[in-house]
């Protein structure tokens, strides 16, 4: 799938989707808040991103994305310790009130630990646990993925303090109005921190894989992997950072609170496409 200024073509079912909500007047779902991570890492000469497919039976089944997931009312109860900046600091970035910017921050960091098994936190503020690998991480990440457990009290019992500074805001997309789930998604990027590794333990995936961001969208484009505009943009952006500082640098200045709904182009003759702006 080709992205250039005119766009990029529509997946056919979408294009259903859009024509029957056109047709039967229909009235957008409010979105709901939602956060993904891009986990990145190093390789010995370039950089390589964290993909999951997601399963056949959720919402937006079959498409490669980022681990993610909705923000959950236990994000936005929390009380737990923090590092690095503070949710009034995230407000600014995100451009929401202190509440909603650490339940979004939270719900990053869980849905990254539940969808991957990586957890950004560590003993004390400069430093990240190591291998959260064994048995022990896992019955607790499965009560957390179930709801028995909360994200505070599983870093409260393990003396863990959330690393916010970790995570670095990039981007805000919002679902197309016709889709019947909408999310209002902040993207994240974060490096895979040291000693960790990712792990294919969400219920919500049937495939995973480390790949170079420049090698997914060729993949994406030869017709290997299925994704979203979201995906597919955000990917182009890490690629064209060149290498994990200048993403890091690039961040910094992400306008990260400003949405971007792609809207779809349904043209009476011609090629439907979708349209960002």
């Amino acid at each position: 799938m080709t992205i250039d200024s005119d766009g990029f073509p529509a997946p056919a079912a979408l294009v259903e989707h859009a024509r029957r909500f056109q047709a039967e007047g229909g009235r957008p779902a409010t979105p709901r808040v939602a956060a993904t991570v891009l986990l990145l890492r190093p390789t010995d000469t370039d950089f390589e991103v964290y993909v999951i497919r997601r399963v056949a039976a959720m919402t937006f089944g079959g498409m490669y994305a980022f681990p993610g997931g909705g923000v959950d009312r236990s994000d936005s109860d929390a009380h737990l310790d923090w590092a690095g900046p503070t949710p009034t600091d995230w407000a600014g970035r995100l451009g929401v009130d202190a509440e909603a910017a650490q339940a979004i921050v939270c719900a990053a960091a869980r849905e990254v630990f539940e969808e991957a098994g990586v957890l950004l936190a560590g003993p004390d503020p400069a430093t990240v646990v190591g291998d959260v690998s064994g048995d022990d991480w896992e019955a607790a990440r499965q009560d957390l993925e179930g709801r028995r457990l909360g994200f505070a009290a599983l870093l409260a019992d393990r003396r863990l303090t959330l690393r916010s500074d970790l995570l670095l805001p990039w981007s805000r997309w919002i679902t197309p109005e016709f889709e019947p789930r909408r999310f209002d998604t902040y993207f994240f990027v974060a490096l895979l921190p040291a000693g960790q590794r990712t792990r294919d333990v969400s219920g919500e995936a049937d495939h995973t894989l480390w790949i170079r961001p420049a090698d997914a969208l060729a993949r994406a484009e030869a017709g290997e992997l299925t994704m979203l505009p979201p995906t597919l943009v955000t990917l182009a952006e890490v690629a064209a950072a060149g290498d994990l500082a200048a993403v890091a640098r690039a961040a910094a200045g992400r306008d990260a609170a400003t949405s971007i709904t792609p809207r779809l182009d349904l043209p009476a003759d011609g090629e439907p496409r979708f349209v960002l702006g």
